[in-house]
């Protein structure tokens, strides 16, 4: 069965981020089509990008939490990313974190909820860049959020119905594509593995 990782990719006190990506976990549980779990970037204490070497040449990562981060990800078929929106970008933790690694996110399916003022559009923008540099296969449909009527009192997230079905059509296409690319991913150990024999 696909298993996905709902990402958190917020570390900031006070983040409505949790709020989210539970409220995403508890729609996707529902669905019976994969496992979902929800993966916090605030519990690996990722220092600024502190590996010698960067991912793109090799994982041959130095420190521990590096390798349990890496362990993490690489576990997964897909993944759906919850983020804010910081002056039109993602926050610095997010970007860290996502650049920490390179192969464990290739050949893999990504989808997006942002919130914010704009609905966390411009923050999801730029995810998406970076997923095409890290051969993440990204899906159309997104959740945007918005601050001021997607949110009780600003704490708790209670979005407006329709959002539920943007959700379940983009995990929808996010399982789909991780199903997909299931058969690459083999081909490609295969591969690898008759050319080191």
């Amino acid at each position: 069965m696909i298993r996905t990782a709902i990402i958190i990719g917020s570390s900031r006190p006070g983040r409505l981020c949790p709020s989210v990506a539970y409220w995403l976990h508890r729609l996707a549980e529902q669905r019976g089509d994969a496992l979902y779990d929800v993966v916090d970037v605030a519990d690996f204490n990722l220092p600024h990008l502190d590996e010698p070497v960067p991912a793109a040449m090799g994982p041959n990562y130095t420190h521990d939490h590096t390798r349990t981060w890496s362990s993490t990800i690489a576990s997964y078929d897909a993944y759906v990313i919850v983020t804010p929106e910081y002056n039109h970008s993602i926050p610095g933790v997010l970007k860290d974190a996502i650049d920490y690694l390179y192969t464990e996110w290739h050949d893999k399916a990504i989808g997006f909820v942002g919130y914010g003022l704009a609905g966390g559009t411009r923050a999801v923008e730029h995810l998406r860049c970076i997923a095409g540099e890290l051969q993440l296969a990204d899906v159309r449909a997104q959740v945007g959020l918005s601050l001021f009527t997607d949110f009780t009192d600003r704490v708790q997230c209670t979005p407006a119905e329709h959002h539920e079905a943007t959700a379940t059509t983009m995990l929808d296409q996010v399982t789909g594509w991780a199903t997909a690319l299931q058969a690459l991913r083999q081909n490609k150990i295969q591969t690898r593995d008759t050319v080191t024999a």
